[in-house]
């Protein structure tokens, strides 16, 4: 199989990542899931991917889709369409799957593929970090990664403005 052909299987439906996880989780393998905008990378979201892919054997990305980057973040985002970002998640290596939301958060694809793990980077406590009642209801559990400071999405665009 070719590279690209290897990077594009790994942004999945729903079913698709649902059927993987099954299997992984018959082998005693652990899944790790978080999930964000990811509109222009850069090393704040590196940092929290690597993190998140730290915390077990496989990490699920889930992506907001343009219309869900649209109500969080007003109408002149993203920057990327839906399916540039998940490319360029896709091609990194700590990135196992990507899975699209359409929702403004995962609680439902959260809920559905119910992950061992949620990490989340920030200032949250567990209980403002969406579907960690699910995963921790279901025995797994929620890590908050700290902030790499100086880097956003937000701040980059204003710079690129300037």
């Amino acid at each position: 199989m070719r590279t690209g052909d290897a990077i594009e299987k790994k942004i999945m439906t729903v079913t698709q990542a649902q059927s993987m996880i099954a299997a992984l989780k018959v082998n005693g393998k652990k899944i790790a899931f978080t999930n964000g905008c990811f509109d222009i990378i850069h090393p704040g979201h590196l940092f929290s991917l690597a993190q998140a892919a730290n915390e077990a054997d496989f990490l699920i990305v889930g992506l907001n889709s343009d219309a869900s980057v649209r109500k969080l973040k007003g109408p002149t985002r993203p920057i990327n369409t839906t399916q540039s970002r998940a490319i360029v998640l896709a091609n990194l290596i700590v990135v196992d799957a990507v899975v699209i939301f359409e929702e403004e958060t995962p609680l439902e694809l959260i809920s559905t593929l119910l992950p061992d793990v949620i990490v989340k980077g920030g200032d949250y406590t567990i209980d403002q970090i969406v579907g960690s009642k699910e995963v921790i209801a279901n025995g797994g559990k929620v890590v908050i990664n700290p902030m790499v400071e100086g880097f956003s999405t937000t701040s980059l665009i204003d710079k690129i403005k300037e």
